[in-house]
């Protein structure tokens, strides 16, 4: 049995032949987005318009008393932003402002626990645990669904290295 992936313009629903041009979309906010930014395939014509389309703004925290000591994020029009300014303009002002630090980042990531079903079968260069091998080998189907839908390679238990690395059994 073989498998056959199509791939779909998300925009419009349009099939995407193997060697169309496809441009990744990254959607980092928007008001419907509740889990993280998320990734759109589309056609280069779909997209085209975008940069047309785009908009002047001024992204800016506000920090006071209000957000229990968080910071608000306000995105406005920068002309909108500009007219805040009354004694100088704007462009003036935000070339002898203070500067502002970038807060430290952590080094230490944290580790990532490939023995769960959230992480179970993405590739990686440590050992395999047994607890992540029998998560792959009993919930295959949920894992390369998961997988598929990161756009990471999928687990093949016909592939020789992934029938090793996962404990697939082998033909004789």
């Amino acid at each position: 049995m073989g498998k056959k992936t199509i791939h779909v313009s998300d925009f419009s629903g349009t099939v995407l032949q193997p060697d169309d041009e496809v441009v990744r979309v990254v959607v980092l906010e928007h008001p419907d987005l509740v889990a993280g930014p998320v990734q759109l395939d589309a056609t280069p014509i779909e997209v085209e318009s975008i940069d047309d389309a785009a908009l002047d703004v001024a992204v800016v925290e506000i920090h006071d008393r209000h957000g229990g000591g968080e910071p608000r994020r306000v995105v406005l029009t920068a002309s909108e932003f500009d007219a805040m300014a009354t004694d100088v303009p704007m462009a003036q002002l935000l070339r002898t402002a203070e500067r502002v630090k970038p807060p430290k980042t952590r080094r230490s990531a944290e580790k990532v626990d490939y023995g769960t079903i959230e992480h179970a079968g993405k590739p990686h260069r440590g050992r395999v645990t047994e607890e992540e091998a029998r998560l792959v080998r009993e919930r295959l189907d949920e894992v390369n669904k998961r997988l598929a839908d990161a756009g990471i390679r999928e687990v093949d238990p016909s592939d020789p290295e992934h029938a090793a690395r996962y404990g697939f059994p082998t033909a004789p």
